[in-house]
């Protein structure tokens, strides 16, 4: 089974740290097709191509971020522009961001009017290739009740209108209250399913099918499942990590389904809970065992899940890179934490300083070149800051504070 990721970037103006609606003179400079643009004008996404090794995937990520990167800091005002990989940018100024010109955006704008507002928010996606339609409607369902510990690893907007929210994922908040989040229920086929989708557009709710947005549903034009319940993440080992827990577990519950074997029997009440708790604890408290509806601390479920997962894991070759990154994503704790860390000691300009440096950080992975041990290493020291003395350190500080994205930027 291939996988494929697409990230959605915030653009922001490296000397305001706020967001910037320049994504058009972005994307003007980058082929189409690989970038697009989306709602909002200060959000440039990236769409990978399908890959069966998780390296590989890695390597097409790294390539498209290293080039956004590089088309958008030479334009804007003052130092250029950069992109944040996360749910949130904290310093956010909905008065100052407009939407992308098309007719469907304008539509959304009249209909939705605050929802499209405040939607000021950036996600990852991960999508996996399966055997039907058919199949990929009872896949979606049967991996629902593991999403919410998919959220957890992928939590990064604890920051909203320059608040500290007290969430790890305020990202979720906002998005479910478009009227068609959440998870999708147990839809008998595909044709139900594409029934539900059609009296839900009949209804005039929604205008179209594009605006399903559930935590995971099946391609509308594709025989894939969508992982869609996730922030972007900051790191690319994070996103990594996600396509590859993703599609083991698509892995898992397709033999289960084609097995006869009955989906995972999860009260979409407890599910609700579930994600809550994830958006609201991260990987830094606990989060609800789907299986047993008890609390959990966050390192043991995903801890628990990679294990359950190994098998699959192993038949895709993945299984060391996928231990190496849940190790660094535990160690490492979530964005969100990080984010925390970086406002306590330096304000919310540090903690946009930290998200472009977490973007930048590790933008020259290569697929094959190393092991994942040794890859994983290399980036996580790349993130932390190193000593220097004398004359270099005083150089290497004075650059940063000219340019503070500069920090981490040519490293891993």
């Amino acid at each position: 089974m291939a996988v494929g990721a697409e990230e959605e970037f915030h653009v922001v103006g490296l000397a305001t740290r706020r967001l910037a609606a320049q994504a058009g003179s972005i994307l003007e400079q980058l082929p189409a097709g690989r970038f697009t643009s989306e709602l909002q004008r200060s959000v440039v996404e990236t769409n990978s191509r399908p890959h069966v090794r998780l390296a590989d995937l890695a390597a097409d990520i790294a390539a498209l971020r290293r080039a956004a990167i590089a088309a958008a800091r030479p334009l804007g005002l003052g130092l250029g522009l950069g992109l944040v990989a996360a749910g949130t940018v904290p310093t956010t100024d909905p008065d100052t961001v407009t939407i992308t010109p098309d007719p469907q955006y304008a539509h959304m704008q009249g209909e939705y009017r605050m929802l499209v507002r405040e939607q000021l928010i950036c996600g990852t996606q991960v999508h996996v290739d399966v055997n039907g339609r058919d199949l990929a409607v009872a896949v979606a369902h049967r991996v629902a009740p593991w999403l919410p510990v998919l959220l957890a690893l992928s939590a990064s907007s604890p920051f909203w209108l320059g608040t500290d929210t007290g969430y790890a994922s305020y990202r979720t908040l906002i998005w479910r209250r478009w009227p068609t989040t959440g998870a999708p229920a147990g839809f008998a086929s595909a044709a139900d399913y594409d029934r539900t989708v059609a009296d839900l557009v009949r209804s005039e709710v929604i205008t179209d099918p594009g605006m399903i947005y559930f935590d995971v549903r099946p391609s509308a034009h594709l025989p894939t499942v969508e992982l869609r319940i996730c922030d972007a993440c900051s790191r690319l080992e994070d996103v990594v990590l996600l396509a590859g827990l993703f599609r083991a577990l698509v892995i898992r519950e397709t033999g289960a389904a084609l097995a006869g074997r009955a989906p995972p029997a999860v009260r979409p009440e407890l599910l609700e809970a579930a994600t809550w708790r994830a958006a609201q604890s991260g990987l830094e408290g606990n989060l609800v065992d789907p299986a047993t509806a008890t609390p959990v601390p966050a390192h043991q479920l995903i801890g628990q899940l990679l294990a359950d997962l190994r098998p699959m894991l192993e038949s895709t070759g993945d299984w060391e890179l996928a231990a190496e990154l849940t190790k660094s994503a535990l160690a490492g704790g979530s964005s969100a934490a990080r984010q925390r860390t970086a406002s306590a000691r330096g304000g919310l300009a540090k903690v946009v300083d930290t998200l472009l440096a977490e973007a930048r950080a590790n933008t020259n992975w290569l697929p094959g070149a190393e092991s994942a041990r040794t890859t994983v290493a290399r980036c996580r020291r790349a993130t932390q800051p190193r000593r220097r003395s004398g004359p270099v350190r005083r150089q290497r500080l004075r650059a940063v504070r000219n340019d503070p994205a500069r920090a981490g930027q040519d490293r891993c």
